[in-house]
């Protein structure tokens, strides 16, 4: 059709832009600027090289190990009431020669001179109360009880009758005393020794002191600034250090939470990577039954049942080693580099979007520049 114009599809595809630079004296804009321009220096000096160290190649799974030893006393009343009963650190701690795990017993409940045999059920099963011998079914096992059931229905005592089992009698004892019977067992100690290898530095590092002298760690005590290569805790510590008193958990158990943390900056010397303690309160009430077996002069088998009553403690290492290396360094630099780059285009954002003068200044950042057309040069 005669007056229509077709724009050339192609049209701009090999112009070339390049870049203008223009001066405004916009305050608030130039305020936002160089908010923006500290902002990204305190990122990048503050949070990813003194916080994150982020010039550093870092290793942040290495190898540990841990070895527990548990030193102390205490004493009951012997099962059977026999007099006093010594505990001593072999009877105290469970293993005796632990790792991770260690259980330290503070309490318990004993049962003694147990033998297989017909007695009758402890009241406190629900599915031991009966009235007749029907409630008794042959061959049952009691459900959260001691025994199978023989059919019978007895009388436990004066006011309640139960099913009569076949097991380990007399049942076991469920009264709990009312304080822990091994309170002394707060002042036991614990050797817990900690060794972790960073296998990208091949560096390793134990938390104990490196000494000749053999009673160092027989007479010393864990402190943070005047011992802290003498991984000695005392047990009452470590339960008020994760917010608890050793009474209270004593009585029914818990289990404590062992936290070493080492942050190793191998850039420092090596004695300056010590590691960090911590305790926390994981659980309430633990307990687990243990029995020793004997026979008497006629060769009939019995056994001492105790239900044993404790803190367990759950040890945990982590850590992390961190080096100086050029590539993470030349890349955290490339991050602030381009983060300051962001802050101009923010800042040109707003001039010419936000502001209310954005048509002056676009008009004045873009600007289409053309050649002159040929003109022909004057004859001589």
């Amino acid at each position: 059709m005669a007056g229509a114009v077709v724009g050339d599809p192609c049209e701009g595809l090999l112009d070339y832009k390049t870049a203008k630079f223009a001066l405004t004296r916009n305050r608030r804009v130039g305020l936002l600027h160089r908010l923006l321009q500290l902002g990204v220096l305190g990122y990048v000096f503050g949070w990813v090289l003194l916080v994150r160290k982020g010039y550093q190649e870092s290793d942040r799974a290495p190898r540990a190990a841990v070895v527990t030893k548990l030193k102390g006393a205490a004493a009951a009343a012997a099962a059977g009431g026999a007099g006093r009963r010594l505990w001593d650190a072999a009877e105290l701690g469970r293993p005796p020669q632990g790792e991770n795990v260690l259980f330290l017993v503070t309490n318990f409940i004993a049962t003694a001179e147990q033998a297989q045999g017909k007695c009758p059920e402890s009241p406190s099963v629900l599915d031991a109360a009966c009235a007749e011998d029907a409630d008794c079914p042959m061959g049952t096992p009691v459900v959260r009880g001691n025994g199978i059931k023989t059919g019978k229905c007895v009388m436990f005592n004066a006011t309640h009758s139960t099913c009569e089992i076949y097991g380990w009698c007399p049942v076991e004892n469920n009264t709990l005393p009312r304080k822990p019977l091994l309170a002394e067992a707060e002042n036991s100690t614990l050797f817990i020794k900690s060794t972790v290898h960073f296998t990208k530095f091949n560096f390793s590092k134990c938390n104990t002191l490196q000494t000749n002298d053999p009673t160092y760690f027989k007479s010393c005590t864990y402190h943070p600034f005047f011992k802290p290569f003498c991984p000695v805790f005392r047990v009452r510590d470590m339960v008020e250090a994760a917010g608890e008193t050793f009474g209270d958990l004593a009585l029914l158990g818990g289990s404590i939470g062992v936290r070493i943390e080492w942050d190793c900056n191998l850039d420092r010397p090596a004695a300056e990577c010590q590691p960090r303690y911590s305790f926390s309160l994981q659980d309430r009430g633990y307990n687990f039954r243990t029995a020793s077996y004997f026979w008497d002069s006629q060769r009939r088998l019995y056994r001492n049942l105790l239900k044993l009553y404790g803190i367990r403690f759950d040890i945990s290492v982590l850590g992390q080693a961190g080096k100086f290396s050029i590539i993470p360094a030349a890349v955290s630099f490339g991050t602030g580099i381009a983060f300051f780059g962001a802050a101009t285009l923010v800042c040109d954002l707003v001039l010419l979007y936000l502001d209310a003068k954005a048509d002056f200044y676009w008009k004045e950042k873009f600007e289409e520049a053309k050649p002159p057309k040929g003109k022909t040069e004057p004859a001589a």
